[in-house]
């Protein structure tokens, strides 16, 4: 592997124009056809396999005027002083009724007092918008007008918000991003000392990430990529693309420094950082696109894209990056010695990584019980996980949604804000023709004697007969663990046969229990999945059993620890004031399994780096001891800054309103933090040094199995040793042969 990769890298330094060329040429043509391309279809929200989408389909079908899957608004009204049935303020209402049924793409508006969604002091009031289309097929002119009603509707006397999924423009813009790459360029310049090396980097993982993008939106129509697919794959390959062409980078400047040319320095580097880069950025697209096994359209779709963005941040690593560092030249000089390594020997002092290996290596069983005594204590939080899909109730006070909200808890009850649709079909050929008729009534009657349902709605049946359809009223909140029991008691076999029907329940309340429910059984087998393949994987990278086991068990302890500390800052609520979280509550749910995929990745990223380092020092003749030394010597620099830099990418999320954003930007930094600092370069090393040789073994059977992949470049280094020798050879029969010609 080595070898070819050098070969690679060689050549692309000596075609640098050609190369960069070609990839210029890419992302041309790639802007072109995007350009061309028609717009990205809305996301796939469906859930198969879950009942609440069965019931939507059912839904759909038997109740087309219903538009189910169409995005929805609540304008709620608030009499500040008297009652929303005074003559005055209900007048003000109905016209404000009636400006919503004039917006675009707006099919339905029920009257307040008409539906009698009135509260019982009379104070509040809401009316139900509902449009034609879901909410990511929703205009910006529909969110528009929908926002400039509610605006004009309010007044001193009358308090008018909106909640639901078609308040607001979707999540947009690019802050975060811009964040984290001005914090990366700046731990780029301090890690290189130039301007130049610093920003090859960002160069290329720009490029990269926009490749990807831009043939996202090509693929889009065709694949049936959603609209908000390229969001995971625009922050992972923002993150690999610097990290990953930052170890190619690094190492050819220290092969500069040890007296190779150019072509020579690049070669070796793509040869042995290459090599690293490749074989990590295949355990990043293992987590990513096994994200498929959970069944959601919509994460498959993203794990996809961004697995393909990590591909090119590969293939720009060992072709581009070689052939940018040809067309710098010597711009981009050799890794200069730092101000203490230049001075006299008996004053030089060692690199922080050195120092800190020294200690570790010393004291090796103290420092492996301290560290995960350490992340034990912060994983402990998360046995208390409780996982749900953020609500209006989880936005900032100041936004109109979490106000509309409060509003319709305080007037009606927090049930309200979250009612259940409840499904009943049953077949028409018995019971003279009417047995949806029957079965719904006595479907009512019984949820209507519940201690945790407020209220039932008058049942609907279908122009066919055979389907009817009623809202029930939770007592408790949307995201309550009574809620949640609603949920499944009306689901319960023994609720169905007694019914003589087939009764479904859905509704956004019920989506979200499904879909925590899906990802929580998909957890493990995906932990399975992506952690066994990546096994296999580092056995042929380290040629050891005990090295890609140690990666595992050291990948469930930083994972493990950055649930308990998301846990305890966004469902316990600590620090909460500080990062912004207004109403702790419990995970989304897509959290665990996203942190699981992502940071599985991210952390093989730094333990191949790190390690593989270290395997090269040891095959080149030092001891086991000394090899944990020399990987910190020439990689713990360059891997704090790649983790730095990762870090600052999702913690810049933090400054997001969404609470989603915030959970997931600080679920990864603090993931990655704990991975790199303490998991990779604290445990890491005290594990190595109490293993010793047997660290690096492959039992015999399985060595003749494993494909020798020469990772860290012991080929390469016999061939140059070989060149050289050949070389200094030449050079001596060249002087004897002068030496007797001149005699």
């Amino acid at each position: 592997m080595a070898t070819l990769l050098s070969r690679l890298g060689r050549f692309s330094f000596r075609r640098r124009r050609l190369v960069a060329l070609l990839w210029l040429a890419l992302l041309v043509g790639a802007a072109v056809l995007a350009g061309r391309a028609p717009a990205a279809p809305p996301n796939d929200f469906s859930m198969p396999g879950t009942e609440a989408q069965q019931a939507y389909d059912l839904l759909e079908k038997s109740f087309p005027e219903l538009n189910a899957d169409g995005a929805a608004a609540r304008v709620v009204f608030r009499a500040e002083d008297g009652k929303v049935t005074d003559a005055e303020t209900r007048g003000a209402i109905e016209d404000t009724v009636r400006t919503l049924g004039d917006g675009p793409q707006v099919v339905r508006v029920t009257d307040p007092f008409a539906t009698r969604s009135v509260s019982e002091d009379g104070s509040t009031a809401y009316a139900q918008v509902s449009y034609a289309v879901p909410a990511a097929e929703l205009e910006e002119d529909s969110r528009t007008a929908l926002q400039e009603t509610v605006e004009r509707a309010a007044s001193p006397e009358l308090s008018v918000e909106a909640g639901g999924n078609a308040v607001g423009a979707m999540a947009g813009g690019h802050s975060s991003e811009a964040v984290g790459l001005a914090v990366a360029a700046v731990v780029l310049v301090v890690t290189f000392g130039s301007l130049l090396a610093a920003g090859l980097p960002l160069l290329t993982a720009l490029l990269g990430v926009g490749v990807g993008a831009l043939a996202i939106k090509v693929l889009a129509a065709p694949l049936g990529l959603g609209a908000t697919t390229t969001s995971l794959a625009v922050m992972i390959g923002l993150a690999v693309g610097i990290d990953y062409a930052l170890f190619v980078v690094s190492r050819h400047r220290a092969e500069l420094a040890h007296g190779r040319d150019g072509e020579e320095a690049a070669g070796h580097a793509v040869g042995t950082a290459g090599s690293a880069v490749v074989f990590a950025g295949l355990t990043v697209v293992i987590a990513l696109a096994g994200l498929s096994v959970v069944g959601i359209p919509m994460l498959t779709q993203m794990g996809l894209a961004a697995a393909g963005t990590v591909v090119l941040a590969v293939l720009i690593a060992v072709t581009l990056v070689p052939a940018l560092l040809g067309l710098c030249g010597r711009r981009i000089g050799p890794a200069r010695p730092r101000r203490r390594e230049r001075a006299t020997d008996h004053a030089a002092r060692p690199a922080m990584g050195v120092r800190w290996a020294r200690f570790v290596v010393r004291r090796p069983l103290a420092v492996l019980l301290g560290g995960a005594a350490l992340l034990g204590v912060v994983a402990l939080p998360a046995a208390s996980l409780e996982m749900g899909l953020p609500g209006d109730d989880s936005k900032p006070v100041s936004t109109t949604q979490r106000r509309a909200y409060d509003l319709i808890a305080d007037g009606f009850g927090p049930g309200y804000n979250g009612p259940l649709t409840v499904v009943v079909q049953a077949d028409d050929s018995a019971a003279g023709g009417d047995g949806a008729a029957r079965a719904v009534k006595d479907v009512a009657g019984r949820i209507d004697g519940r201690d945790d349902v407020s209220a039932v709605g008058p049942p609907r049946l279908s122009a066919s007969g055979d389907t009817a359809v009623l809202n029930v009223v939770p007592a408790a909140s949307p995201g309550s663990t009574e809620t949640a029991g609603l949920v499944h008691a009306l689901r319960a076999p023994e609720f169905e046969e007694a019914s003589d029907a087939r009764v479904l329940v859905t509704g956004t309340t019920a989506m979200n229990a499904d879909v925590s429910q899906k990802l929580s059984d998909a957890l493990l087998p995906y932990l399975a999945l992506v952690v066994g393949l990546a096994f296999l994987l580092l056995i042929a990278v380290f040629r050891s059993l005990l090295v890609p086991l140690k990666a595992a068990l050291g990948f469930l302890l930083s994972v493990l620890a950055g649930l308990g500390a998301v846990v305890a800052v966004f469902q316990w609520g600590w620090l909460g004031s500080v990062l912004g979280v207004t109403e702790p509550g419990p995970i989304v749910s897509i959290m665990p399994i996203f942190m699981v995929g992502v940071v599985f990745g991210l952390a093989m990223d730094y333990e191949v780096f790190l390690v593989t380092r270290m395997r090269e020092a040891y095959v080149h003749g030092r001891s086991p001891r000394e090899s944990v030394v020399s990987g910190f010597e020439h990689s713990a620099r360059v891997v704090t800054a790649a983790a730095v830099v990762m870090i600052s990418v999702f913690a810049a999320f933090l400054g997001s309103e969404e609470q989603i954003l915030k959970t997931i930007g600080f679920g990864l930094a603090a993931a990655v933090l704990f991975d790199a600092f303490v998991v990779r370069m604290t445990l890491v090393p005290a594990v190595l040094a109490l293993l010793g040789r047997s660290a690096w073994r492959l039992p015999r059977w399985l060595d003749r199995l494993v494909p020798d992949l020469d990772v860290e470049g012991e080929r390469l280094e016999r061939g140059a040793h070989g060149r050289d020798d050949a070389a200094s050879g030449g050079e001596t029969v060249g002087a004897a042969a002068g030496h007797l010609s001149g005699n």
